[in-house]
């Protein structure tokens, strides 16, 4: 048999997302991954169980460690995105929370921009806080220059979104990425609003690379996962890093070098945090996600599509304040999305509506096809009001400097007939604007 489409990455996006990390004959030839619902694995002999353990073979010992199903979704995504290796968890926020504490430790700080998730945001401003890892914000999450000025000698880590939640905000990922290396920092880039069919964030300088796989990936609302992607090649041994010297000199006996020194930061996470915090995500969820994957091209873009009609229409109805979509030529962050996002920048929109709340919940009350509900990238459309959501908890001042106010409603646009769409926001937003 001569296929070999699972290790070829000169082959097209849209054929490696089906097609990627997965070999038929390491797996009784079944072409669709299976799940490999077990617990755990048998070791094998004596000496391979110590290969296993210590991490000097590939291989499957104990499912908090590492699982078949898994491993084909962590070598697939992170061919899709041109990265050297994968550990996929249980969430997006146990993506990022793992990844701040792989990078930092008591007395560091992560540098950070103002406009993230509200989840991202709390985990930076009220849990890491109380490890004495610090939270430090970018005065102004557009400018380059401002993250500059907060980095320190305690900075391990520049933390953006590709694109912002929930108002698609795009921040200058080269310049930063540009900043960060300079002072021997990573660029840590959440990047689940844009997957990489629309954006890359390894080929603009990022480092780490954080999805919430419960959006775009599965594209189907039925699961939390997450999984965060190694570009490999930072040089983790520069002095600012002790916990992976240490790691390295403790490991160096066991794995190659070369893979240790490449691949440092996942083998870390994966040794470190996945196997002794217990954030695994389980084989039937990955396989979930390799589904939804195998149509993510074609998902994104009917989704842009869509999305960029929704935005025009809500630009020009007399109900809407203002539109946050950085597709509309008039937005601030258009010519940042023609130059990272030629295939267009997502699905999510934002607006803000004349009235103020009352009018938000009237809107919410209205829609017919938009579900409210606080997921986004499912295939569905889905409506959500940010503040008493997304940004829930967060001081007004916070909420605001995010992009968020009591009249701001974000879209997650689907992929629906996008007449219909259109028509349901209209009938929802009748007689508002009177």
């Amino acid at each position: 048999m001569a296929y070999r489409a699972f290790d070829d990455d000169t082959l097209g996006f849209t054929t490696r997302q089906l097609h990627a990390g997965y070999d038929p004959a390491e797996h009784h030839l079944a072409k669709t991954t299976p799940i490999y619902q077990n617990s755990a694995f048998e070791l094998g002999d004596f000496d391979r169980g110590i290969r296993l353990f210590s991490f000097a073979e590939e291989g499957h010992s104990y499912g908090r460690y590492s699982n078949p199903t898994n491993d084909v979704l962590e070598k697939r995504l992170s061919s899709l995105e041109g990265g050297g290796a994968a550990v996929a968890m249980a969430s997006g926020m146990s993506v990022i929370a793992n990844t701040f504490l792989n990078l930092a430790v008591g007395g560091d700080e992560i540098v950070a921009a103002k406009t993230l998730y509200g989840g991202s945001l709390t985990l930076l401003k009220k849990i890491l806080p109380q490890y004495g890892i610090k939270g430090v914000f970018a005065e102004d999450s557009d400018d380059p220059s401002s993250y500059e000025a907060a980095i320190t000698d305690r900075t391990k880590a520049v933390f953006i979104e590709s694109l912002g939640n929930p108002n698609a905000n795009i921040a200058d990922m080269e310049r930063i990425a540009e900043i960060a290396h300079r002072r021997n920092v990573p660029l840590v880039v959440d990047n689940t609003f844009a997957t990489p069919y629309l954006f890359k964030p390894f080929d603009h300088g990022a480092d780490v690379i954080c999805y919430s796989a419960t959006k775009y990936l599965g594209g189907h609302g039925t699961l939390i996962a997450g999984v965060g992607v190694e570009k490999g090649g930072f040089d983790w041994l520069s002095g600012r890093y002790p916990q992976f010297e240490k790691f390295f000199e403790e490991n160096r006996e066991y794995i190659a070098e070369e893979t240790l020194k490449k691949h440092m930061f996942s083998k870390r996470l994966r040794m470190t945090y996945l196997c002794d915090m217990g954030a695994h995500m389980s084989p039937t969820t990955a396989f979930y996600i390799l589904q939804g994957m195998e149509t993510l091209s074609l998902r994104m873009e009917r989704h842009v599509q869509n999305a960029r009609k929704v935005a025009g229409f809500l630009a020009s109805h007399p109900a809407v304040k203002s539109v946050s979509y950085p597709g509309l030529p008039d937005s601030p962050y258009f010519a940042l999305a023609e130059k990272y996002f030629p295939k267009g920048p997502g699905a999510i929109i934002s607006f803000r509506i004349k009235g103020g709340l009352d009018a938000a919940k009237r809107v919410l009350e209205r829609v017919r096809l938009f579900d409210f509900m606080v997921n986004v990238g499912d295939a569905k459309s889905l409506i959500v009001h940010a503040a008493t959501s997304t940004h829930f908890g967060q001081p007004v001042e916070v909420q605001e400097a995010a992009g968020v106010f009591e009249d701001t409603i974000r879209l997650s646009v689907g992929i629906e007939d996008e007449q219909d769409l259109i028509a349901d926001l209209d009938q929802a937003l009748r007689g508002i604007a009177s």
